[in-house]
């Protein structure tokens, strides 16, 4: 079957063409009876407008909306810098819209001061529950591509995906196979659901039959892993720690440092993403490189190809490296091991 056009919308909602472009671009009122018509019709149908063809038409440059939690934070910033720059090689602009709750009023008040505008696409940075949520409410005739850390929560729409539970129990097993019996996780806030990185640490554990000790839950910023640093010192227990991200496994350093604690000839810390500074840290920081720049040029491309063949492309899956710095060690020998 052909994807339906705007004259089939027209058809369904009883109302001529004209009227349903002046719905979707908004040039002219339209009554709230035909307009809630001609919405139920472009429900029905699935039908999405090519927004990059009427800008076109019109003489203007396509626009595509980018919806994120956050625009500050390493990751986020990161993969905008990847979106951006393959879509002004395409000849598009982006819109960027900051939800930062995922109530449904915040949401919608997100979504419908973007596409105030004839957007050609959306992509959705799905990294936190603001960008869970505006997922879920993009309206059905626009085609929509989400960038994420973990497999995708939709089948329907294409993803650009880092595999972070994968890379997570890659990073748990080092710790294993250079000694440490078990490692505690510090992680970070989850979209509604345990993190990708939570669950690969716990997988590793699992399949080694190591103990799997309780989480320790923080906030994205520095201060939350340094108060994480400072409880884990308390127990000579802990030897190898695993960090949600990079922040946070600067602030635990600091902590445990405070407390008196060696990194690493006592304690063990891997992070998350690979920050800028991670490797200017002291010790300089094993961690987890994810490429955000790469995965949201790619998340541009599953959006272009589907704005240009109305068809939804198969998701992209990356595999984050694991770089091997100063920060994570063989566990010491201790003499209750040997007592």
């Amino acid at each position: 079957m052909k994807p339906p056009v705007i004259a089939d919308v027209a058809r369904v909602a009883g109302v001529s063409v004209p009227t349903v472009s002046r719905v979707l671009t908004g040039s002219v009122p339209v009554s709230p009876e035909r307009r809630a018509r001609v919405m139920a019709a472009i429900k029905e149908l699935g039908f999405r407008p090519n927004g990059a063809a009427r800008a076109l038409a019109t003489g203007g440059q396509p626009l595509i909306a980018v919806f994120a939690g956050d625009t500050t934070r390493y990751g986020y910033a990161s993969t905008i810098q990847g979106i951006e720059e393959a879509a002004r090689q395409a000849g598009y602009m982006v819109v960027i819209s900051v939800v930062d709750a995922d109530d449904r009023r915040t949401v919608d008040a997100a979504i419908d001061h973007a596409l105030g505008q004839p957007m050609a696409g959306a992509i959705v940075l799905e990294y936190d529950p603001p960008g869970v949520a505006a997922l879920a409410a993009m309206p059905p005739w626009l085609p929509v591509v989400a960038a994420a850390s973990g497999k995708p929560s939709d089948e329907q729409v294409a993803h650009a995906f880092m595999d972070d539970r994968a890379a997570a129990a890659r990073a748990t097993r080092h710790l294993l196979d250079i000694g440490h019996h078990t490692v505690y996780h510090v992680a970070i806030p989850s979209p509604g659901r345990p993190s990708a990185r939570m669950l690969g640490w716990r997988d590793a554990l699992t399949e080694a039959g190591a103990v799997v000790p309780p989480v320790l839950y923080a906030d994205w910023a520095p201060d939350s892993g340094y108060d994480a640093g400072t409880r884990l010192a308390l127990s000579d227990e802990v030897t190898a720690v695993l960090c949600g991200n990079d922040e946070l496994a600067m602030g635990l350093t600091k902590g445990l440092t405070d407390a008196g604690k060696r990194v690493p000839e006592d304690v063990s810390v891997i992070g998350f993403d690979d920050h800028p500074l991670s490797h200017l840290w002291t010790p300089p920081l094993t961690t987890v490189r994810q490429d955000f720049v790469r995965l949201g040029q790619k998340a541009f491309h599953l959006l272009s190809t589907q704005i240009d063949s109305g068809t939804v492309p198969a998701s992209v899956r990356f595999v984050p490296d694991l770089i091997l710095r100063s920060s994570a060690a063989p566990r010491a020998a201790r003499v209750a091991d040997v007592g």
